[in-house]
C-alpha cells in the first residue's frame, strides 16, 4: 500500500503543529509557508523559531514556499491560514488540487464583507472538491499539542466518509479525533469563542475575578448558540468540543492570543498598539466585526459582542462596557434559553 501524503498550507504555529502530527503518523508531509526563509528553516533546522521557539520538529517534515510543490499528488490538503486569507489561498490551490484530494481547514472566523463561513468560501473556490471538504475544530492549543499533551478535537463534514477519512489520518496516541455532522455549528462555535476570549482577557485585566469570568463564559456560550442556531446549527453542538470545550480553553489559557489581546486592551492600549505588540493574527478582532453584522442580519441580540465591538472600534472604555452589560434590563435565564434566537436576551 502506498504511503499516504499530505500538504499543510500555513506556516504559523497551528499549521506547523498539524504538519508535525501528520508526520508523526507516518504520512509524507510538505508544509507550505509564504516566506522562503521560514520554509528553509523548517526543512534545514527542523524548527519554527518565530512561532514555536525551543521546539524541535519531526525530521521527515519538509517545507517549501511553492504551492505547486506542496500540494501536487497529495491525498490530503490541510488549510491553516487566517480567515481573511482563505479565499486567496484557495484560489491559488484550485488549479493544483488533485481530483480525489481531501480538503480540511482549521481556520476560525468569517470572511469580512460576505460574512461567509470558511467551508463556504472553500466550496466556492474549489467546486471540484465541494463534497470532500471538512473542518477541524476543538480545544487545541498548538503549544500543548506539539508537546504531545492529550488533546481532543472534532472533524465535521456534511459527508460522513470524508470526516472518517480525515479522522483516520489525524488520530494518534495524543490527539483524539471525533467525527461530527454539524459543519455550521463547528465553524460558528470555533469562530465566536474568540470574541468571548477577548472579553475574558479584558475582564481578568480589570481584576474582576472568577465570578465575572464564569458569567462571561456562560453568557458568551448563550450568544454563540443563539447566533449559531439562527444560522442553521444544531443546539447540541455548542455543548461539545467545538462549542463549550473550545470556549473554556480559549478563555482560560495563557496560550490564548485572544485572551492576551483582551488583557492588553484592559490596560488602556488602543487596537493598533495591541496588534503591534501581539505580532500575529488575533482572529477574535475581525470576528467581532463579522459577528456584529451577522447578529443584525439574523436579528439576534449579542450584547457581549456589541460591547466588545464598542471597545475595539468605537473607543469605549473597557470598564464602561462592563458596567453597561451589568446594567441591562431584567430577564429570566431559562425563559431566554428556551426562546433561542427570539425574544429578549441578556
Amino acid at each position: 500500500m502506498a504511503k499516504r501524503s499530505a500538504a499543510v498550507l500555513g506556516g504559523g504555529s497551528w499549521g506547523t503543529v498539524l504538519a508535525s502530527v501528520l508526520a508523526d503518523n507516518g504520512l509524507d508531509v510538505t508544509l507550505w509557508a509564504r516566506r522562503k526563509e521560514l520554509a528553509e528553516e523548517i526543512t534545514r533546522d527542523h524548527c519554527n523559531s518565530r512561532y514555536l521557539p525551543d521546539v524541535r520538529l519531526p525530521e521527515p517534515l519538509r517545507a517549501t514556499d511553492s504551492m505547486e510543490e506542496a500540494v501536487t499528488g497529495k491525498d490530503l490538503v490541510l488549510v491553516v491560514v487566517p480567515s481573511q486569507s482563505m479565499r486567496e489561498v484557495a484560489r491559488d490551490l484550485a488549479p493544483r488540487l488533485g481530483k480525489d484530494t481531501l480538503v480540511l481547514h482549521a481556520a476560525k472566523g468569517f470572511e469580512l464583507g460576505s460574512l461567509k463561513r470558511m467551508s463556504v468560501v472553500l466550496e466556492e473556490e474549489l467546486p471540484m472538491a465541494a463534497e470532500r471538504i471538512a473542518v477541524l475544530s476543538g480545544p487545541s492549543h498548538a503549544e500543548e499539542v506539539i508537546r504531545k499533551s492529550p488533546t481532543t478535537v472534532v472533524v465535521a463534514s456534511n459527508h460522513p466518509s470524508v470526516a472518517e477519512e480525515a479522522q483516520g489520518l489525524l488520530i494518534n496516541s495524543y490527539l483524539r479525533v471525533y467525527t461530527h455532522p454539524d459543519v455550521i455549528g463547528a465553524e460558528v462555535g470555533g469562530s465566536l469563542k474568540n470574541i468571548i476570549a477577548l472579553g475574558a482577557g479584558l475582564s481578568d485585566g480589570l481584576g474582576f475575578g472568577d465570578n465575572a469570568k464564569a458569567a462571561l463564559i456562560t453568557r458568551g456560550l448563550a450568544e454563540m448558540a443563539r447566533l449559531g442556531m439562527a444560522m442553521g446549527a444544531k443546539p447540541i453542538t455548542f455543548a461539545g468540543l467545538s462549542g463549550v470545550g473550545d470556549l473554556v480553553v480559549t478563555c482560560t489559557s495563557r496560550h490564548s492570543r485572544n485572551w492576551r489581546a483582551g488583557n492588553l486592551l484592559s490596560r488602556g492600549l488602543g487596537l493598533e498598539e495591541v496588534l503591534q505588540r501581539m505580532g500575529m493574527v488575533v482572529e477574535g478582532i475581525k470576528t467581532t466585526q463579522a459577528a456584529r453584522e451577522l447578529a443584525g442580519r439574523y436579528q439576534v441580540e449579542m450584547p457581549i459582542t456589541q460591547e466588545l465591538h464598542a471597545v475595539l472600534f468605537e473607543g469605549k472604555p473597557p470598564r464602561k462596557a462592563v458596567e453597561d452589560l451589568m446594567a441591562r434590563g431584567k430577564t429570566d435565564e431559562m425563559e431566554e434559553m428556551l426562546r433561542g434566537s427570539s425574544g429578549p436576551t441578556a
